[in-house]
């Protein structure tokens, strides 16, 4: 996904990859995190699952770039913001205590 210089449409388009590739990095890691538990060999899963994410992640963050830092920034900003979202999609859920109980 390599971008034309269409002008305001860089940006949102920029921000909307980073989201993408945001998803892709952090569900990857997700996966990986909970077959850790059943893996043979855990430390090569590890190992193995950060490269990947990585060079995906780092190549298609060179194509949104396309020469353009400001391209690169707002992409960022999309896989922070897509960070944020899935850590408050998959935390633990409080258990429901009522009022008044004291445990």
């Amino acid at each position: 996904m390599v971008f034309v210089h269409s002008g305001i449409f860089d940006l949102p388009m920029a921000f909307a990859a980073g989201l993408l590739i945001g998803s892709f990095y952090f569900l990857a890691l997700w996966l990986t995190v909970r077959r850790l538990p059943k893996a043979r060999f855990p430390a090569v899963l590890t190992l193995s699952s950060y490269l990947i994410r990585s060079a995906v992640s780092m190549g298609a963050f060179y194509l949104v770039m396309a020469g353009c830092w400001e391209r690169l920034l707002v992409s960022l900003l999309g896989f922070i913001v897509m960070r944020f979202i899935l850590v408050r999609r998959f935390q633990p859920q409080k258990p429901f205590i009522p009022a008044g109980r004291t445990c």
